[in-house]
């Protein structure tokens, strides 16, 4: 079986090769982006392995599907940039890795807080430059802050037991609550209220129709006077102009994202020599209150493991003609 694999980087390369030794699967790896300006790239091709940042919109699976790709073999969680009714049309698969390792994710969203908190990557610098000064490093004990931690799935709930340890209270928003969690004392609570009480906000639910710009003017406005913000999730939970009013008016205290609502533009790139022309990022980049990490949360050797094995498990299971597991369906 022939795949087209977007988007790939060399740590890709290094994983997937390790763990596809022992099929019959062909992987043809492209550096650029699958969308509407590259669909040629498919033909001959039976199915695509891609990431967050392509785009498989109506008119993108129409193409490829024409094609002849009868598979779509995401190697990531999330599935908000295919379009799955377009593709149930065209009867083409879709299939994911539900979890992979979610420590890692929540481990970053805390050396998030951490790194804005104590201010540690600025205190790097200054002893790199033989400053030793504490000035304007002060920071606050995470001890008995309240935590709101919005979506308590895998990625979730790890996030919930390391901010416990911590000593922080946690008031969590789910649609489908946590008994476990709820039996080690988290307490689950509107929306609103999450937004109320949270000296720290962590998002960890999964974009959909309803949850795009979760993050805007009006909720900001509910939140406390120099909430921190944390996003590991997807980038457009948060509306990134709202947020950067909200952090010149000092109402976002701290903003820390590993995600961006336009991110495909510029994650995973080295632009280092580039004029970047998005304002927005470029805004927040100035900020002192802000920390942003390039959709590196994910990234540990665990999770790259299990995002390969996975992601080969789940093509040789559609050439098999075996039950796919982890199939995305319409409605999801």
């Amino acid at each position: 079986m022939k795949i087209a694999f977007f988007n790939s980087k060399s740590y890709d390369k290094e994983y997937f090769e390790q763990f596809n030794n022992d099929t019959d699967i062909e992987l043809t790896y492209f550096d650029g982006t699958l969308n509407c300006e590259t669909t040629e790239l498919t033909k001959g091709f039976d199915g695509v392995c891609v990431f967050v940042n392509d785009q498989l919109n109506a008119d993108v699976i129409e193409k490829i599907a024409e094609n002849g790709i009868r598979l779509i073999a995401l190697r990531c969680a999330g599935f908000n940039n295919v379009d799955l009714e377009a593709a149930n049309k065209k009867r083409v698969k879709v299939v994911r890795v539900p979890a992979y390792s979610p420590s890692a994710v929540a481990e970053h969203a805390v050396a998030l807080i951490l790194t804005l908190n104590r201010k540690t990557h600025k205190a790097y610098n200054r002893v790199r430059e033989g400053n030793f000064s504490l000035e304007r490093l002060t920071g606050f004990n995470l001890e008995d802050k309240t935590v709101g931690v919005i979506g308590t799935g895998k990625i979730g709930t790890a996030f919930c037991k390391i901010m416990q340890g911590f000593g922080c209270k946690i008031l969590a928003e789910d649609p489908y609550p946590n008994e476990e969690l709820m039996k080690s004392g988290i307490e689950y609570v509107e929306k609103e209220t999450v937004f109320e009480q949270s000296d720290i906000i962590s998002l960890h639910c999964p974009l959909t129709h309803e949850s795009k710009h979760l993050i805007d003017k009006p909720t900001i406005n509910q939140m406390k006077l120099g909430v921190m913000l944390i996003n590991t999730s997807r980038g457009a939970l948060i509306n990134t102009k709202a947020a950067i009013k909200g952090l010149k008016k000092g109402k976002i205290g701290y903003l820390g994202i590993d995600v961006y609502e336009q991110e495909e533009e510029l994650f995973f790139k080295d632009l280092s020599e580039n004029v970047i022309q998005d304002e927005d990022i470029m805004q927040l980049i100035s900020f002192p209150n802000v920390l942003i990490t390039s959709h590196q949360a994910f990234f540990t050797r665990e999770a790259l493991q299990q995002i390969a094995q996975t992601t080969i498990q789940n093509i040789n299971d559609f050439k098999n003609d075996k039950q796919l597991k982890n199939q995305v369906t319409p409605g999801q």
